[in-house]
């Protein structure tokens, strides 16, 4: 079952990344826009960390979680994305971006069982200020609809790396697997206490 899900996972984001190859290629509109939208997630640790968590957390919940989570964050985020695009101000982004980490970290490192819906809502209010913060950063030359792909994409990918990360410390036992997930649920809470400060 877990090798099934990790070539799942590997054949997915290689139909996933393929796209992102072919834009290497310096350019404009939707050529730049993709590219511009599949790295702006990949480059800062607070985007990463959250987005793995959501992964990890969606996985430590189980069932339907496992694809609800994930996806409320992509749906919600885009519209957060399209609030950045059109210049809608959304209070406190950087802030909420960084409780994020926080609170996703701690829900893991304390193996909170929250209900889906629950989980799903807390999710999609983060999802928000990820959203807005990738959207309010397009470059001018960027087509939209194509950077937005690009973000909502790598978001997805970041999310199936926190599920195979999940499955993966799953393998090494069941009691070690929990210990393993719930301290990168701390490690990752505290690097979110860091980033709220501006220690990093």
């Amino acid at each position: 079952m877990f090798s099934k899900n990790i070539k799942l996972s590997a054949a997915l984001a290689t139909l996933i990344l393929a796209p992102s190859m072919a834009f290497a290629h310096t350019g404009v509109g939707d050529t730049v826009g993709f590219a511009h939208g599949f790295s702006h997630p990949l480059s800062g640790l607070d985007h990463i960390l959250a987005m793995v968590m959501v992964g990890v957390l969606a996985w430590q919940l189980g069932g339907r979680a496992v694809w609800i989570v994930p996806t409320t964050f992509v749906g919600v985020m885009a519209v957060g994305g399209a609030l950045g695009m059109m210049g809608i101000a959304v209070p406190f982004v950087e802030t909420g971006i960084a409780l994020s980490v926080i609170v996703l970290g701690a829900v893991i490192a304390f193996n909170i069982r929250a209900p889906v819906a629950a989980a799903a809502a807390v999710v999609g209010l983060f999802a928000i200020f990820h959203g807005h913060a990738h959207g309010a950063e397009m470059p001018a030359a960027a087509g939209g609809m194509a950077y937005a792909a690009g973000f909502l994409i790598a978001t997805a990918v970041l999310h199936i790396a926190g599920i195979a990360m999940g499955y993966a410390l799953a393998r090494i036992g069941e009691s070690k697997g929990a210990f393993f997930t719930r301290a990168g649920g701390g490690i990752a809470a505290l690097a979110g206490v860091a980033l709220l400060s501006g220690l990093i």
